[in-house]
């Protein structure tokens, strides 16, 4: 499988582009040209197309040919940097390629979402006041999900909990909805969460479906393993 990695150079993104080489995919990423250098330790076995995750000419370079696409949709800003990276993806990726996104707990799909108020807070409050100062723009991450769910191409939005680092537990479980109990230990490996996004490509049960993730490990998940995937 040839694979586009957009936001290669991030944490998220070079765990991805590790699982897909030991995989066996070919693999094209997509960085900041002064980020180029985190990629080093690949560099020979992929191609690394420098540039702006938002600029469409170089997103349409980037996913011709590829089976599947894999992007980080990050908030940074405030000049529509992740609806605008979402929509030159579904723009330009082939007909019948894979697309996995991933984003935050906080985009809900059908509004049947349960939220704490930790989540509430961030969006509400800490979210404008970090958009007044021109860092991060969660509600345009939010109309990026908003465009991919009501596209008619073959996409996954995978919904992170909190990230830490540290060794694979394995594939994260997951649920449908935030507030599900299985949800709750909200910790997940971010090497575990790159590796659900890659095998993500490969699993059809996953069309059209946001899941929201946590580490197999995690006391919820262990307590409520029967609930995976619900």
């Amino acid at each position: 499988m040839k694979v586009c990695i957009i936001g290669a150079s991030g944490k998220l993104g070079r765990y991805m582009v590790q699982h897909s080489l030991e995989r066996g995919h070919e693999v094209v990423g997509v960085c900041r040209e002064k980020s180029v250098y985190k990629l080093n330790d690949f560099k020979d076995r992929m191609t690394i197309i420098p540039g702006a995750t938002n600029d469409r000419n170089v997103i349409q370079q980037a996913v011709q040919g590829c089976d599947g696409v894999l992007t980080v949709l990050v908030p940074w800003g405030v000049n529509n940097y992740s609806s605008g990276t979402a929509q030159a993806v579904l723009d330009f990726a082939e007909d019948d390629a894979r697309l996995v996104f991933s984003c935050g707990w906080h985009i809900s799909m059908d509004g049947k979402d349960v939220y704490s108020w930790k989540i509430k807070f961030i969006g509400n409050v800490a979210g404008r006041i970090i958009r007044w100062l021109r860092l991060v723009d969660i509600s345009d991450q939010e109309e990026a999900c908003r465009r991919i769910f009501d596209s008619d191409t073959r996409w996954t939005v995978v919904r992170g909990s909190d990230l830490e680092e540290g060794e694979s537990q394995g594939l994260p479980v997951w649920s449908r909805h935030v507030g599900d109990p299985i949800l709750e230990s909200n910790m997940t490996r971010r090497i575990d969460f790159a590796l659900f996004m890659v095998q993500a490509l490969e699993n059809d049960n996953l069309i059209h479906e946001a899941p929201a993730i946590v580490g197999r490990s995690t006391p919820s998940a262990i307590t409520h393993a029967a609930d995976a995937g619900k």
